[in-house]
């Protein structure tokens, strides 16, 4: 008997991504579902891998109720979600409550999920960046920079386009420490940028890539010949590791904000990635473009942003056009103002977003058990 979810048995994907969380209550586990034999009345949680191999196994079992199977995708957000249960046919199950979610961002109230903030306790998992963040006061001793800040984009997105296109026009992607990984545009989609009767959201931008120094050690140039027939070219950086999750000291210590260009901006559910979680980890000022309301809801996680230096109020903005338009007006009068002494500004609390990070690492890992089980109850 599970003393977790009564007399139900626990059944885990090795691929689940929060296996080792649930392990200690684990009954059973597998690596492939088409050879797996069902466990009658388990609860089953499956990678989003194995639930898209084996849709017809997974949609008998949902609707003969031999098993509580749980979609288990935390690394992506609600909008991508939502994308994979549709074009799967598995959206009136989730919606009938036959198959459950756990996923990365909040979801509107007729899909069961449960939220787990999977990225932000891996940002500290790995020793290179910790060896990184312990350099946090090398931030504030340099006061004379090279660049105003740093601003990573990987895939093109709507607001990434515009920000690049906008900042391009400006003059101010010369004052910034900048990456783009995607030539692709963004034409026709929700965002508009035109000029002299040009749409320029349907520029193709070429590849920019950070100078070696201030890279990872294990980056690898993506301009050689494999990588010149691809519009995206993140995957030769790292040789298709995630190589977007380490810190490096040195780009933070040059530039005195980063520009966040989250993943979700016209979703109205937030999803926090490793782009948010670098700088609060290493101690670095931060503007983050994002959906409306992902300022309140890291807010509501205990963490604290710059609205005495910054105008914040954009993060209530709901029309996503406008939202964009005055978050650029925001960094552009950011970088018109004594950069140093903003940044003196925001020591304070960029130390004790820090902290409070280090320990949400450990809460929100020890908490999700508890919250699994409370979730299950809720749905059985």
């Amino acid at each position: 008997m599970n003393i977790m979810l009564g007399n139900r048995k626990l059944v885990l994907d090795t691929f689940c991504e929060v296996y080792d969380l649930l392990e200690p209550w684990m009954d059973h586990d597998f690596w492939d579902f088409s050879t797996h034999e069902i466990v009658l009345d388990a609860v089953y949680l499956v990678s989003r891998k194995e639930v898209l191999k084996n849709l017809d196994k997974v949609r008998d079992i949902a609707n003969s109720g031999q098993a509580l199977l749980v979609f288990s995708n935390p690394a992506e957000g609600s909008e991508t979600l939502v994308g994979q249960c549709t074009s799967a046919g598995i959206q009136n199950l989730a919606y009938d409550k036959k198959i459950l979610i756990v996923g990365g961002g909040d979801m509107d109230a007729r899909w069961p999920c449960l939220q787990y903030d999977s990225f932000l306790p891996k940002i500290l998992d790995y020793d290179e960046n910790i060896a990184a963040a312990n350099r946090s006061d090398e931030i504030y001793s340099k006061l004379v920079k090279p660049y105003k800040f740093l601003f990573l984009n990987g895939r093109t997105r709507p607001h990434r386009k515009y920000l690049l296109e906008q900042f391009k026009l400006t003059g101010l992607l010369d004052s910034a420490l900048w990456t783009n990984l995607d030539t692709t545009d963004a034409q026709s989609r929700q965002l508009k940028l035109f000029r002299d009767g040009l749409d320029l959201m349907s520029n193709r931008m070429p590849i920019q890539t950070l100078p070696p120094n201030y890279e990872y050690v294990s980056y690898t140039d993506p301009m050689d010949s494999a990588a010149n027939d691809v519009s995206f070219v993140k995957n030769y950086l790292f040789k298709n590791t995630w190589g977007e999750i380490y810190l490096r000291a040195e780009p933070y210590i040059d530039t005195y904000f980063s520009l966040v260009t989250e993943t979700v901006f016209d979703y109205p559910y937030s999803f926090r990635t490793e782009k948010i979680w670098k700088p609060i980890a290493i101690g670095h000022p931060f503007i983050a473009v994002a959906n409306q309301g992902y300022y309140r809801d890291l807010h509501r996680l205990g963490f604290k942003t710059f609205g005495h230096v910054i105008d914040e109020s954009f993060d209530r903005i709901e029309n996503n056009q406008k939202r964009i338009e005055r978050i650029a007006q925001v960094v552009e009068d950011l970088c018109q103002q004594d950069l140093a002494s903003f940044l003196k500004e925001c020591y304070n609390v960029c130390k004790y977003n820090q902290q409070h990070l280090a320990e949400m690492r450990q809460q929100v890992r020890q908490e999700f058990p508890n919250r699994f089980e409370q979730f299950i109850q809720q749905h059985l």
